[in-house]
């Protein structure tokens, strides 16, 4: 054979390999948002990978609100929540023109830490958390949140304001258009609040409870009162199931842009995600929704059911369930 035809056949066959692996690699669910939904997220995105090599799944943790603002100009195909998509957000994506469906995956509730030397915080109350937490006029030290308590100086410790949890808990504590106090240590990263409270007798902080979990030899968690009931209550998978461990307990969500959804490879990953989140929200901590609810939002996908159904919705101790009913 010409050794000039046999380079040109061999040149060839290379570009055709790279080109195939171009598009492979072009096969992509991209991902990106809540830091609490992560680890949900991408359980499911590598027990889906092993069986579809020829998708690339890429979650990315940009706090809800940062993925909220990828989703909403394009750049995603799913965006990760731990909060319900908020009315500047949804006009953002209708002016992009991306319509979406709205998919609760999971229950979580939002654990409040202390240190393991502190021995006198046995519980919460809503106003007491809302003492230590608000941006007017926050208590300084123990002292001024319950009368007995010392004289030391509170150091508080928040998630990052583009997260979906810093969202939920203003909502539920401090109220709508409040503020954390400006001088509490803030991080989008779970971890730097874990090893912040752990490292600081007077730290305080609130994160999602899986992250407990995970930390809890180094953490003390604390029971808050349920305001209906009066009962001190901790998180745990039935408190937060039952809505009892009220009002910090929430559902975490992903939203599917409706191009997205149309796309073969996106839906099958969000078929499959529907399909084991139930038990891979277990294995990470997380608490699943009834079969019967994973059932409904499924076809509520299946028939690409458009917009929120949770926004403008009080979620404090009801199940997402009823809402999704058929």
């Amino acid at each position: 054979m010409n050794r000039n035809i046999w380079k040109a056949g061999l040149g060839l066959a290379l570009i055709s390999s790279f080109s195939l692996a171009s598009c492979k690699e072009r096969i992509m669910v991209q991902i990106d948002g809540s830091s609490t939904v992560y680890p949900i997220t991408e359980a499911v995105a590598a027990a889906f990978q092993e069986k579809s090599g020829d998708v690339n799944v890429t979650v990315g943790v940009s706090g809800t609100g940062g993925g909220f603002k990828k989703f909403c100009s394009g750049k995603t195909d799913i965006s990760d929540a731990s909060r319900v998509i908020k009315s500047d957000e949804l006009e953002k994506c209708e002016a992009a023109g991306i319509n979406f469906i709205e998919i609760p995956v999971a229950y979580d509730g939002l654990a409040v830490l202390v240190n393991p030397e502190n021995d006198f915080v046995d519980k919460l109350t809503v106003d007491e958390l809302k003492k230590i937490f608000n941006s007017e006029s926050p208590a300084k030290t123990w002292a001024e949140v319950r009368e007995g308590w010392p004289e030391e100086e509170i150091k508080a410790y928040s998630p990052g304001k583009d997260s979906g949890t810093f969202d939920y808990f203003i909502e539920a504590i401090i109220g709508k258009g409040g503020q954390v106090r400006s001088d509490a240590l803030f991080s989008e990263d779970d971890n730097t609040l874990v090893r912040g409270i752990a490292g600081d007798k007077n730290g305080v902080g609130f994160f999602g409870f899986a992250y407990y979990e995970e930390n809890k030899d180094s953490l003390k968690l604390v029971p808050i009162v349920n305001p209906r009931s009066g009962e001190a209550v901790q998180p745990s998978l039935e408190t937060v199931k039952k809505g009892t461990y009220s009002p910090l307990s929430r559902p975490l969500l992903i939203y599917v842009s409706e191009a997205g959804a149309k796309k073969d490879h996106v839906k099958k990953f969000v078929d499959f995600y529907l399909a084991n989140v139930a038990e891979l929200s277990k294995q990470v901590g997380y608490i699943p929704l009834s079969a019967e609810a994973y059932e409904n939002i499924k076809a509520h996908f299946e028939n690409l059911e458009t917009g929120s159904v949770l926004k403008d919705v009080d979620l404090m101790g009801k199940p997402v369930e009823s809402l999704y009913a058929n």
